[in-house]
C-alpha cells in the first residue's frame, strides 16, 4: 500500500508538471513488417499524453497511402471514436508502403471595419492573397506544415516511396525504417524543403511510458548532412519527432515547430508584406525488432 500511495503521489506531481501542450500525435500499426502476400494491417491514430495510450483525442483525418510502386492507395474501414481513430491497410503489393497524415495550411487573422476575422479554413500559401479582402489591416499569418507518417513493409523493403516532395521536413533513409534491430545503430537523413537540414532537434521515446517512471527519451541533433544516428536500447515501438532547434508546440519536446497564429505581424495592408512565418515538424512511429 505504501508503494502504491507513493506511485500515485509521483503520478500526481508528474501530471501537474506536464504542460497543456504536451499531447503527442501518433499512428500505431499492428505490425510494420509482414511476410507472404495479401496481408492486412490495422492502425490506431490518436493524440495523447502517454504514448500509444488513448486518453485525449483521435486523429480524425483520413491518411494518404503511397504503395510500393509509387501509386496512390487507400485505407479501409476508417472509423473515428471518442479517443482514437482506426483504419485498415490491405497490402496487395510487395515492398514498403507509406501511410501519412499531412497538415498543410496557413492560419491567422486580420482586421476589417474594426472587426478581427480569422482566415478561412483550408487557406494555403497559394490562396492566401485571395483569402484576405481588400482594405484588411493588421494581417497576422503563420504557415503550418506537419507530417505524421508510418512505414509498413510486405516482403523485402523497398525505397520508391521515399522520393522527396521538396516541402517541409522529410525522411530519407540511410537505414530503412522497417529494418531496425535492438542494440544496432540506425541512421536517417532529414531534408527541409528538399535540402539536408542541419541542427534539427530529434526526439525518440519508447512506448509504454504510462507504465514506467522514466521517460527514457533520446535526444539528438542532425549533423551538417541532415543525418542522425540512433542506437536502439531494446525492442518495441518508438515515437520519433523532428523539428527545428528551439521549436515548441503540441508535441512537447521535439513536437511541432515554433511559431503559430500571430507569430508574424506584417505591416498593415491588404496582404502580408512577406511570406507567412512557418512552423514545420515531422513525426513517425518505428518498430524495433529483437535481434
Amino acid at each position: 500500500m505504501k508503494l502504491r500511495t507513493s506511485l500515485i503521489a509521483i503520478a500526481a506531481v508528474a501530471t501537474l508538471a506536464v504542460p497543456a501542450v504536451a499531447h503527442r500525435a501518433w499512428m500505431l500499426p499492428s505490425s510494420t513488417v509482414v511476410s507472404g502476400q495479401d496481408n492486412w494491417v490495422t492502425v490506431d491514430a490518436a493524440a495523447s499524453n502517454d504514448l500509444f495510450f488513448f486518453d485525449h483525442r483521435p486523429l480524425s483525418a483520413i491518411p494518404t497511402v503511397t504503395q510500393p510502386d509509387g501509386s496512390a492507395g487507400k485505407v479501409e474501414n476508417h472509423a473515428v471514436g471518442r479517443f482514437r481513430a482506426t483504419f485498415d491497410l490491405h497490402l496487395t503489393q510487395q515492398g514498403t508502403y507509406r501511410v501519412a497524415i499531412i497538415n498543410d495550411g496557413v492560419f491567422g487573422s486580420y482586421q476589417l471595419n474594426g472587426e478581427t476575422k480569422q482566415l478561412p479554413r483550408g487557406t494555403t500559401t497559394a490562396t492566401l492573397a485571395q483569402a484576405i479582402p481588400a482594405g484588411a489591416t493588421n494581417v497576422r499569418t503563420s504557415e503550418s506544415l506537419g507530417r505524421n507518417e508510418i512505414f509498413i513493409t510486405q516482403g523485402a523493403p523497398t525505397t520508391t516511396i521515399f522520393k522527396p516532395t521538396g516541402k517541409g521536413i522529410e525522411l530519407v533513409p540511410v537505414t530503412h525504417p522497417n529494418d531496425l534491430i535492438a542494440g544496432e545503430a540506425a541512421t536517417f537523413q532529414f531534408l527541409l524543403d528538399g535540402k539536408p537540414a542541419a541542427g534539427l532537434t530529434v526526439t525518440v521515446i519508447p512506448g509504454g511510458i504510462r507504465y514506467r517512471d522514466a521517460l527514457k527519451q533520446i535526444d539528438a541533433k542532425t549533423d551538417a548532412q541532415g543525418k542522425v544516428t540512433v542506437t536502439w536500447p531494446e525492442a518495441g515501438m518508438y515515437w520519433m519527432s523532428v523539428s527545428p532547434a528551439g521549436a515548441r508546440g503540441e508535441g512537447g519536446p521535439g513536437g511541432p515547430g515554433a511559431g503559430g497564429p500571430g507569430a508574424a505581424a506584417p505591416a498593415a495592408g491588404t496582404a502580408p508584406a512577406s511570406p507567412p512565418a512557418r512552423r514545420v515538424n515531422y513525426m513517425t512511429t518505428l518498430e524495433v525488432l529483437a535481434p
